[in-house]
């Protein structure tokens, strides 16, 4: 446990942190806007402007043991609780480590419902391409097309639905404007919007009335994009989308413990989820209990890491589209652009990308970030070995006034694990720092690794 007595950090003054609490408020925008994946996540890899990258394709044994020690050492590094589902082909291995609740000490268990987060637009748009199947969604046509009163004027006439998809529609995110407490009070902003319905209309115009990040074309993630999808689903299939993906994705797909939440609590048994906010927020403070309107089709699904795998499993096998609609979720555009001598190490699709991690190989999938808790989801190309890990702290980072990001172990110990499982060459080493570190810019935006 890390010490809390009022010695053991200085508080910074002021002016200092309402500075540092602006840069880590932009900070958590990007990290809700693209998911949980962690510090130092994208390795160096060929750039490539080809329809889809190539992924590695593993035979590798499970090697239980060195699993177990590899998600041991998440927790070892700072995690509260972490939990995973492995498979490779008919193989499977599941393991938890750390605590489901800090003051009872409740151990996390490896079958527990968890927050996806974004990894829920993964199953939107394979609902949007069932409807370009058959004939009723043309991913090249413009989204004012069919919600001309939603998506108004040049937007309208200019944003396809393929933009929306990738990410390069050019709208803004509407995090910062549905939670406009976030930079002066977080932990207020939080508590006050735990119950609150908000409707993705809504959503919509505070995404449509933000300033946008990056010109129509380029790849800039934004939430407001997937509600804009879920409202075409509605628009197209005259019937509500989460009842739509239900039945046409998750059932399709055979998934028992995946669902949109009904409430704002989780159903089935699950963790507590903690909320740090880069240390604004201390301690930690659970949010389990949360109104997920405010993500709907980009990001308030439910699920465990076994359906996960078995979702990505059926998706890259070709079970859940047909080839052209799958290839056309696989045609990736850059999600950063690298500094000057570096190259692209993550391509985004159709809510789906790929990633080179250091171990050289490409996967295929998505990660997840909400209010408390993390996930990522991650499979070769050719289905046969997914894995999927699953953590109830948010945030963890540390930042100095200036806008740096500290050295932080859990990151690293993250993306060991997620590397050597899929690799079959998982590590037990408890790493002592990350080795990537991210730098805020001026205007708060994560310079150094945008993912």
């Amino acid at each position: 446990m890390r010490d809390t007595t009022p010695t053991a950090t200085p508080r910074p003054r002021p002016d200092r942190r309402r500075a540092r609490l602006a840069a880590v408020a932009s900070a958590a925008l990007l990290s809700l806007a693209v998911g949980a994946l962690p510090a130092g996540a994208t390795a160096p890899s060929p750039a490539s402007v080809s329809t889809t990258a190539s992924a590695a394709s593993t035979t590798f044994a499970l090697d239980r043991k060195a699993l177990r020690a590899s998600l041991d050492a998440i927790h070892q590094a700072g995690m509260y609780g972490a939990f995973s589902s492995v498979r490779d082909g008919s193989e499977r291995w599941q393991g938890a480590a750390g605590v489901a609740d800090i003051d009872t000490g409740r151990p996390i268990r490896a079958d527990f419902e968890h927050r996806i987060g974004s990894i829920t637009k993964t199953f939107t748009s394979v609902a949007v391409l069932q409807q370009v199947a058959k004939g009723r969604v043309d991913l090249d046509a413009p989204i004012g097309d069919y919600l001309p009163e939603l998506v108004p004027g040049e937007r309208g006439r200019e944003v396809t639905v393929r933009m929306l998809l990738n990410h390069t529609s050019g709208i803004a995110d509407y995090i910062l404007p549905a939670f406009p407490k976030l930079v002066e009070d977080p932990a207020q902003a939080l508590n006050e919007g735990r119950f609150r319905k908000l409707a993705p209309e809504e959503l919509v115009r505070l995404g449509l009335a933000a300033k946008s990040p990056a010109a129509r074309g380029k790849h800039s993630y934004a939430n407001t994009n997937y509600i804009i999808a879920g409202l075409l689903l509605k628009k197209v299939t005259g019937q509500d989308p989460e009842s739509y993906i239900t039945k046409n994705v998750i059932r399709k797909a055979g998934l028992r413990h995946t669902y949109f939440p009904r409430s704002a609590r989780i159903s089935g048994p699950h963790a507590k989820m903690y909320e740090s906010f880069y240390g604004a927020i201390e301690p930690a403070r659970d949010y389990s209990v949360y109104d997920m309107s405010w993500a709907w089709t980009a990001g308030a699904m439910v699920s465990t890491t076994n359906d996960l795998n078995h979702f990505y499993r059926q998706l890259l096998s070709g079970k859940l589209l047909g080839p052209a609609e799958l290839r056309e979720m696989k045609t990736t555009v850059p999600a950063y652009e690298p500094d000057a001598g570096q190259e692209v190490g993550l391509r985004y699709g159709l809510g789906l990308y790929t990633l080179k991690v250091p171990s050289g190989g490409w996967y295929w999938g998505h990660d997840g970030g909400v209010f408390g808790a993390g996930t990522w989801a991650m499979s070769t190309e050719d289905g046969r070995r997914q894995v999927a890990l699953g953590y109830n702290l948010m945030k963890y980072e540390r930042f100095t006034d200036d806008g740096e990001q500290l050295p932080n172990p859990i990151g690293e110990a993250l993306f060991r694990y997620m590397d050597g499982a899929l690799s079959g060459t998982p590590t037990e080493r408890a790493p002592e720092t990350s080795p990537m570190p991210q730098r805020l810019g001026p205007d708060g935006v994560l310079t150094a690794v945008t993912w």
